[in-house]
């Protein structure tokens, strides 16, 4: 393994009930607070009504910051930005999934630094040295947004989808109450599955190779990953199953499977492309890129990909050289793709082929995993079928 240095500063509250541990999580931060969510649902399933109330106990006074779209755009995040200088905010609360969750660590950062936020930090990727302090309660697992530091925001208007992450971003707390995800739509469940499953990958399948402890244990979120989520998919009401999910999206993304990996993150780059110009799900961008990558660069990581084949997907390595396990590793991840209803081709998705081109040179390039790419190779890969 590689040098790290790890550390994590979010409280995790996991279980049933978690929720009405609220006003005590509130209790260390002002009084203003910023209570930041989607377009509509936490309403309708009536989580708002039960936030309100737990607001009214911890006696804070709140303002709202409402309509935070999939792959949240920037318009959305000066709207808070300016509230939250405006009325002196003391603490941002998200309630929802990973979009309003990455809007609101952008509100955050944004409120504090003198200069524009979308120009200095998520392009010019400049330091922070505070934040308004943020809390999460998450109704949607998938992006790991909730222990971690990172957030993602879309430039619309010049179709442009950039990260940026910063140790002062980390959530203070995160109420992870399993029963609040059950209103999610089959869709939801399955993109945000396969989100988790692309976060691991870009960790996993990345320099060193040795017998290190990080990838043990992303091979083993990866198989709890998709045993239950056959199991979500066959009864969505299965708490457990369900359960097991949303810790799934925590740990695959909260720092611990990278450490002493290079990482890649590569996938994640194309398809900011994809849902910057289209707006297509997070997760069906990543379901059609990822798989292609792995197949571009098969040769690059046959060793690691042959691994995966035969301790992910328990294929017999019998008889079968390294180059077949490796292809069998690949094939095995698109068929389960396939076996869940997501896509595998930028037409399923509306996508047009004459589009390639343009997407591929709006790309956001970066040197990592075991292949570092140009705008050559993101455009063989978005051609593959595979």
């Amino acid at each position: 393994m590689e040098n790290f240095v790890f550390r994590n500063p979010t409280k995790i509250l996991f279980g049933d009930g978690m929720l009405d541990r609220l006003p005590e999580e509130l209790a260390p931060f002002g009084r203003k607070l910023l209570l930041v969510y989607g377009t509509g649902s936490i309403k309708r399933s009536g989580l708002y009504d039960r936030v309100i109330r737990l607001l009214e106990k911890a006696d804070k006074q709140v303002f709202e910051l409402s309509g935070v779209m999939p792959n949240p755009r920037t318009e959305k995040v000066y709207q808070g930005i300016e509230i939250c200088r405006r009325e002196s905010i003391d603490f941002i609360l998200a309630v929802g999934g990973g979009s309003v969750l990455d809007c609101s660590k952008a509100i955050a950062a944004g409120t504090l630094h003198e200069g524009d936020f979308w120009e200095d930090l998520y392009l010019g990727r400049q330091c922070i040295d505070c934040a308004v302090p943020i809390g999460a309660v998450l109704t949607m697992p998938a992006t790991g947004s909730e222990m971690n530091s990172g957030t993602v925001i879309s430039d619309w208007e010049n179709n442009q989808k950039r990260g940026y992450g910063d140790e002062n971003l980390f959530p203070q707390f995160s109420i992870l109450e399993p029963g609040l995800t059950m209103t999610m739509p089959r869709e939801q469940v399955v993109y945000g599955a396969v989100d988790m499953i692309s976060h691991v990958f870009e960790q996993y399948f990345s320099p060193p190779d040795d017998d290190n402890l990080s990838d043990e244990l992303a091979e083993a979120v990866l198989r709890n990953i998709r045993v239950n989520l056959e199991r979500s998919l066959a009864d969505l009401s299965d708490y457990r199953a369900r359960s097991n999910l949303m810790w799934d999206a925590t740990i695959a993304l909260n720092g611990l499977l990278s450490l002493g990996k290079r990482e890649d993150w590569q996938s994640h780059q194309i398809e900011h492309a994809l849902s910057a110009w289209y707006d297509i799900p997070h997760g069906a961008g990543l379901a059609i890129v990822h798989p292609k990558l792995l197949y571009y660069i098969r040769k690059e990581a046959e060793h690691k990909l042959a691994r995966y084949a035969v301790r992910v997907w328990e294929i017999d390595p019998a008889g079968k050289s390294r180059e077949e396990l490796a292809l069998a590793g690949i094939r095995a991840t698109r068929d389960f793709f396939n076996s869940i209803g997501a896509p595998a081709n930028l037409a399923d998705v509306g996508i047009p082929a004459e589009a390639i081109d343009q997407l591929a040179g709006s790309t956001s390039l970066i040197k990592s995993g075991y292949r570092s790419l140009d705008r050559h190779d993101v455009t063989e890969i978005l051609k593959l079928p595979f």
